[in-house]
This record gives C-alpha cells, sequence and structure tokens, in this order.
C-alpha cells in the first residue's frame, strides 16, 4: 500500500478513536506516515502533555490503526 493510499486508511481509523478521546477534551491531528509505516500524530487539546496520553496513544490509538490499517509499523507522537 503507497503511503497516500495508508494515510488515507489511517484517517478512517482515527474517526474511531476520535470519539473517546474528545470526550476527555483531547483530539488527534495525523501529521503523516512515513516509508516504513510509522504514523506521525500530534496529540491535541487535554491529550497534549496528560499523564496518561502515552498509554492512550499505544494502547487506544496505535492499536486501533494497527488493527485496521495493513503495513502500520508504529504510532509516534510528535510535539
Amino acid at each position: 500500500m503507497d503511503t497516500n493510499s495508508m494515510k488515507e486508511e489511517v484517517e478512517k481509523a482515527l474517526e474511531e478513536v476520535r470519539p473517546m478521546l474528545r470526550r476527555d477534551g483531547g483530539d488527534v491531528e495525523l501529521i503523516g506516515v512515513n516509508g516504513e509505516g510509522v504514523v506521525l500524530v500530534k496529540l491535541r487539546g487535554a491529550c497534549s502533555g496528560c499523564p496518561s496520553s502515552a498509554i492512550t496513544l499505544k494502547q487506544g490509538i496505535e492499536r486501533t490503526i494497527k488493527e485496521r490499517v495493513p503495513g502500520v509499523t508504529a504510532v509516534q507522537s510528535i510535539g
């Protein structure tokens, strides 16, 4: 899957987790997908700097994206 197609599929997967994040005052923005299948996101609102953000990233966001999008190897938060 090319990075543009992967990016579209990742965005669809993020739509599944956004309601959970927004319920707690947060959100996630897709920054991009690199050639190695690493998805770069930016946590927004209450998620930015939250002590639980690492757990949210790995157990919520990354797990959902990896289940839905073949070829994703990791999800990393920037900034």
